[in-house]
């Protein structure tokens, strides 16, 4: 049996240089009792020396969480020395794709794991699991510091920005007073969980979103 634990948290979301909106961003952080093959040699009774527990626990996802996992796989290895703990940085879509298929026994992500792709995957592989909150994020909205005219962004804007229909390139066209000047558009890529948070926050669906922007997994 695979198993998951969850943690979900609130965020508030800057857009410009005005605070504009709270929402609630999910930071998850999913972890399983067994799953890769290696994982059976942490199945050792409690009374078992730390110094003797060894095996391999695999952590994939959010870049997000990444520095936790970090951080906590240190601390772990101060305890259990012989456990080698391997903590990779996919994103939250990517790591969902090796958690779904038993490849991972942790999966970091900042969103639940509700796509029908993603938990048919779980169940087609026996992967169950639980949720559990890790902490509290913040989602930004940012402009370059050289951009001196945009004070504040609505939801309404950045979803005429940033919706899979838009026209919008330059920043007259989002509002009368900004001047003739191209847009360039910066994000996460699609694998990551605050591309989906956003995307379904400002345009109603999560993926849904224009192209012709700068992706990077780095967020």
């Amino acid at each position: 049996v695979l198993y998951k634990l969850m943690f979900t948290l609130e965020s508030i979301t800057r857009l410009g240089r005005g605070l504009v909106i709270t929402i609630g961003l999910p930071l998850i952080l999913i972890m399983m009792a067994c799953g890769s093959g290696s994982s059976e040699e942490l199945a050792a009774p409690a009374t078992e020396p730390a110094s003797k527990l060894k095996g391999t626990i695999e952590i994939d996802g959010s870049s997000t969480v990444y520095p936790i996992s970090e951080a906590v796989a240190e601390e772990f290895n101060k305890v259990f020395p012989k456990v080698r703990v391997n903590v990779g940085v996919s994103g939250t879509g990517g790591g969902f794709k090796r958690f779904t298929v038993g490849e991972t026994d942790i999966s970091d992500a900042s969103r639940l794991m509700k796509n029908p792709e993603e938990t048919s995957k779980a169940e087609e592989n026996g992967v169950t699991y639980d949720e559990l909150r890790l902490g509290t994020d913040g989602l930004s909205i940012m402009v370059n510091p050289d951009n001196n005219f945009v004070d504040c962004l609505t939801v309404e804007e950045l979803k005429a920005i940033w919706n899979p229909e838009s026209t919008i390139t330059n920043w007259n066209q989002v509002q009368s007073g900004f001047p003739d000047q191209k847009i360039r558009l910066y994000g996460p890529d699609s694998d990551s969980g605050t591309f989906d948070y956003f995307t379904e926050k400002i345009n109603g669906e999560a993926q849904a979103s224009r192209a012709d922007y700068t992706a990077s997994a780095d967020d």
